[in-house]
């Protein structure tokens, strides 16, 4: 049986290689070429990160009984993720190479922090107390 651990840090690695792809393409400023891809990416990880906020948060949350623990971390940086999101689609707009590439370097970071938090911690403790319930959460993300 597959894991929360294994299935969400596949999908962080999917659009890690994605993100990665864009920025090669915005150091060559093909910028047709990193709008849609860049919009493909953002929805990539919106759909990460609602499937972690309506479905695996909330079960991790009512299992510990802590709402103001790992996953209201998890939330807030989704957050700030989201802001520098805003930030990027401005500069994929104004075709500005050194606002987006800055941008990219700050995003690289928070994703990179973010996701070794979930991956080491949050996504293995899930695995541990969610039990039977795992399976359900799995079948939404894979679905989604």
């Amino acid at each position: 049986m597959k894991t929360i651990t294994q299935v969400f840090s596949a999908d962080h690695l999917q659009c890690n290689q994605l993100f990665a792809e864009i920025e090669e393409k915005a150091y060559k400023n093909d910028w047709q070429a990193v709008s849609s891809e860049f919009a493909h990416f953002r929805d990539m990880m919106e759909r990460h990160f609602n499937i972690e906020e309506q479905t695996l948060f909330p079960a991790i949350e009512e299992r510990t009984g802590q709402t103001s623990g790992p996953t209201a971390v998890m939330k807030m940086e989704h957050q700030q993720m989201r802001q520098v999101f805003d930030n990027m689609h401005k500069a994929v707009e104004q075709q500005d190479n050194e606002e987006y590439l800055g941008l990219s370097e700050t995003l690289l970071i928070l994703m990179q922090q973010h996701n070794a938090k979930e991956e080491q911690i949050l996504y293995p403790m899930g695995d541990q107390i969610l039990g039977t319930d795992v399976a359900d959460i799995i079948a939404k993300q894979q679905a989604g």
